[in-house]
């Protein structure tokens, strides 16, 4: 008898220890061309790797980039809602937010877990449309607010785009992209601002000072990254005129 339940306990953990390597096998594969750096990144990969096994094989990239567009619509609906019937509806906000980072975390990470990547396209759909879903949330914040508090949903998407420019040209430069900023990326971006939205239903008013806060902090964070971005290319030229010298010599 205790034999049988020492062979099941072993066989148990050996199953459990096969479904963990299976996990970082899954992680490995899906995180192949991207670097991150953001706080939640271990759970986010986990989660990341759960469901790419599991979401049928008739829903494509495309689909999920379609359904995460539909969750930064949903988002801006709810601000029309709040601004024209109550504001409660802000919390609608919130499930938007979550259905984006279903749909724009797993739209890529689906084309590589079935081999089906296209760099390129995946690259310029997903900056695309993660650009108008910003634009989508910053209209969404100028619509509810009113008067001078309407260039802080001006000034956040201004930094954002900033943001990504900056992504963009890190990834020309060094050839690696990362979506990340510090220990800051798109899914803790979502939560602050799902806390903020939660917040004004809790506490009226209160977006409007958390959203300036928020976008200092955004500016802050650009012009560290920019700097960093300049740094980084200047080594590149400098490596680059040492290569031509030695080919000039050679």
């Amino acid at each position: 008898m205790i034999s049988l339940l020492f062979s099941k306990t072993i066989k148990s953990k050996t199953m459990e220890t096969a479904r963990f390597q299976s996990l970082n096998k899954v992680i490995e594969l899906i995180s192949v061309d991207r670097e991150r750096t953001n706080i939640l990144r271990k759970p986010e990969q986990k989660a990341l790797a759960f469901l790419v096994q599991r979401i049928p094989s008739w829903i494509g990239s495309d689909m999920l980039t379609g359904i995460g567009f539909g969750g930064n619509i949903l988002t801006f609906s709810s601000f029309l809602l709040a601004t024209y019937v109550s504001t409660p509806y802000l919390l609608l906000g919130v499930l938007g937010y979550a259905i984006s980072w279903f749909g724009d975390s797993l739209d890529g990470r689906i084309a590589y877990y079935r081999h089906k990547e296209r760099k390129w396209y995946g690259f310029s759909l997903d900056i695309t449309v993660d650009w108008l879903g910003v634009i989508l949330m910053g209209l969404g914040f100028v619509v509810y607010t009113e008067g001078p508090w309407e260039i802080v949903g001006f000034g956040f998407v201004v930094l954002y785009g900033w943001e990504m420019i900056t992504t963009s040209v890190r990834y020309k430069v060094s050839g690696k992209y990362s979506i990340d900023s510090g220990l800051f990326g798109p899914t803790e971006v979502r939560i602050i601002i799902s806390l903020i939205l939660l917040g004004e239903v809790l506490f009226k008013g209160s977006i409007q000072y958390v959203s300036l806060l928020v976008t200092v902090i955004l500016l802050v964070m650009n012009i560290i990254d920019t700097g960093k971005l300049l740094k980084l290319a200047n080594e590149y030229d400098n490596n680059e005129k040492k290569k031509n010298k030695y080919r000039k010599i050679a």
